[in-house]
């Protein structure tokens, strides 16, 4: 089971929060699942923050009454994709002081073998083209450093580690990503650095549009495999710490 919940809050005056806000807002939502946030070194739940316009200053980040705001959680698991999807936040969403109104939760359920079956074992007419939405600060971790740049090979790669890991169907590994780094293009892009903000340090990550092409000598599989691993990503998330608020991603084909 696979399950992508996005909720739509509001507050009722303007509301100011350190920056690093997400981090109690994250183990609050654990909490309320009583669903433990340590001991899986791959996420098996990806957080989404809370999306949506807020003015910011250097420490602080102020939400506006008249603005929404969109709040996700997915799980990549069944146990956790079943706590997420009995998870309860009622009318309001108090952490920190603050209350934000809750009006409205969607629900996005899916599997595995869903996603398998659909896009890649009933041989679909491949799709070649996506518009990539990374709405919250996405990066890489590349020998110590952090890499803020929508680089295919990493992307994949990333996408790839989860899948792996949770559904029941192996797709491949290296080999497979060597094919994808010389299948798919990155023909543009639009993207800006935004800094993730910890305790008490923080992480270079870009958010905004990216373009994918799958070459059109690609093999039909494995564009039917992108395609699969690129429709996983708005579960799974892209790149590090999903589970705190980074690499939330949408896909436009």
């Amino acid at each position: 089971m696979l399950i992508r919940s996005t909720w739509t809050l509001s507050v009722a005056q303007p509301t100011v929060l350190r920056r690093s806000y997400h981090l109690e807002l994250v183990k609050e939502l654990h909490r309320r699942m009583g669903w433990e946030m340590a001991g899986n070194q791959t996420p098996v739940v990806a957080f989404s923050g809370l999306v949506g316009y807020c003015s910011t200053s250097k420490e602080f980040c102020t939400f506006q009454p008249e603005e929404a705001y969109r709040l996700s959680l997915c799980g990549l698991n069944e146990m956790a994709a079943k706590a997420i999807a009995d998870l309860e936040l009622s009318d309001t969403l108090e952490f920190l002081g603050s209350e934000f109104t809750v009006s409205d939760r969607e629900d996005e359920i899916s599997s595995y073998e869903q996603l398998y079956t659909t896009l890649v074992a009933n041989e679909p007419e491949p799709l070649r083209k996506f518009n990539l939405q990374f709405t919250t600060p996405t990066a890489f971790s590349q020998q110590q450093i952090y890499l803020p740049l929508p680089v295919p090979t990493l992307m994949f790669q990333s996408w790839l580690t989860r899948w792996n890991e949770f559904a029941p169907v192996y797709l491949g590994s290296d080999e497979l990503i060597a094919y994808l780094s010389q299948a798919v293009v990155l023909p543009k892009h639009k993207i800006k650095t935004r800094l993730f903000h910890l305790h008490r340090n923080f992480i270079s990550g870009f958010i905004g549009e990216v373009n994918l092409n799958v070459r059109s000598r690609a093999d039909p599989l494995l564009a039917n495999v992108a395609h699969l691993l690129l429709r996983y990503a708005e579960f799974c998330g892209t790149g590090i710490k999903t589970r705190l608020g980074m690499g939330q991603t949408l896909v436009n084909e």
